[in-house]
């Protein structure tokens, strides 16, 4: 089974503990509209990356694993979108949840995704009972205060933040967690795997920075312009938009070299560079050198 499969399929069975006859219909169908479809799901891919390359001995929990990082990210998402932060009417292409449901499902539906994802890792510990411990401390670490993404949330509330205190929770924190839990799910040192994680975090928060400058929302799927609009702090506004380039570059460089050698180091390796590309595309990079040198 190929990785994208496997996570769609973990996915619909966990969203599957949420359908049942009773529940409310409304919320059930918001939820789903939250998952699915999904973006890139890197988090998801990353953490089963992870998992193979320490010898993925406990499928189900790296399954359970994923799933919770990409419930959280989904979560994130949702409140984002709602009208006290960023009001956004679409999200990865179509209306976003609270655009089609309503502010207070929307609530509800973030409120429940978070939920979903510690009931998820939870029911999957049989197999691995001593490894569920650190693993829900670390997911739950990328989560909540004082270093996870609902404090990254927190931070554009403050009259000041450094870009790297802003950018590390925001972004990084589920990042950190995909590779080190990913490593934790299968017995591994997650130790030597955050490292990876940390760099890619901060390379996908300039990167989201420069899509917010660059790219064309019908591409995207979502506004552009908001860090602008909204104040918050950017690496394009901070560095420049050749600047935050060259970081996102310096910083995709450092996640390559910060892969261990193991067995999955070279698929991990493709994975950083196809996603990178992703990213920032160099089409972009190239045409934004031509605008300085205009």
């Amino acid at each position: 089974m190929d990785t994208t499969t496997r996570i769609e399929r973990a996915l619909l069975a966990a969203l599957s503990t949420h359908e049942v006859p009773g529940a409310p219909p409304k919320l059930a169908a918001a939820i789903r509209h939250a998952v699915f479809p999904g973006g890139a799901r890197i988090r998801p891919h990353l953490c089963l990356a992870v998992a193979r390359a320490c010898g993925d001995d406990d499928p189900a929990l790296a399954d359970a694993t994923a799933v919770a990082l990409e419930l959280l990210h989904c979560a994130s998402l949702v409140h984002d979108d709602l009208p006290c932060f960023d009001d956004a009417a679409t999200r990865r292409g179509r209306p976003s949840v609270q655009a089609a449901f309503g502010e207070p499902l929307a609530v509800l539906a973030g409120d429940a995704l978070i939920v979903l994802a510690f009931q998820t890792l939870a029911a999957a510990g049989a197999q691995s009972p001593g490894r569920l411990a650190a693993l829900i401390t670390t997911v739950a670490s990328a989560t909540g205060m004082p270093f996870g993404i609902v404090a990254g949330q927190a931070w554009e509330c403050e009259p000041r933040v450094t870009l790297s205190d802003y950018q590390r929770a925001k972004t990084g924190a589920l990042f950190a967690a995909a590779t080190a839990a990913g490593a934790q799910a299968a017995g591994g040192d997650h130790v030597r795997w955050r490292a990876l994680g940390d760099r890619l975090g901060e390379a996908y928060q300039i990167a989201d920075d420069i899509r917010d400058v660059l790219a064309d929302p019908e591409v995207l799927g979502k506004p552009v312009g908001q860090d602008a609009c909204h104040g918050r702090p950017s690496a394009a506004h901070q560095l420049g938009l050749t600047g935050a380039i060259e970081h996102f570059e310096g910083l995709v460089a450092g996640a390559l070299a910060a892969i261990p050698e193991c067995a999955g180091a070279p698929a991990l390796r493709a994975l950083v560079r196809m996603e990178s590309e992703r990213l920032v595309p160099k089409a972009w990079c190239e045409d934004a050198a031509r605008r300085v040198t205009a």
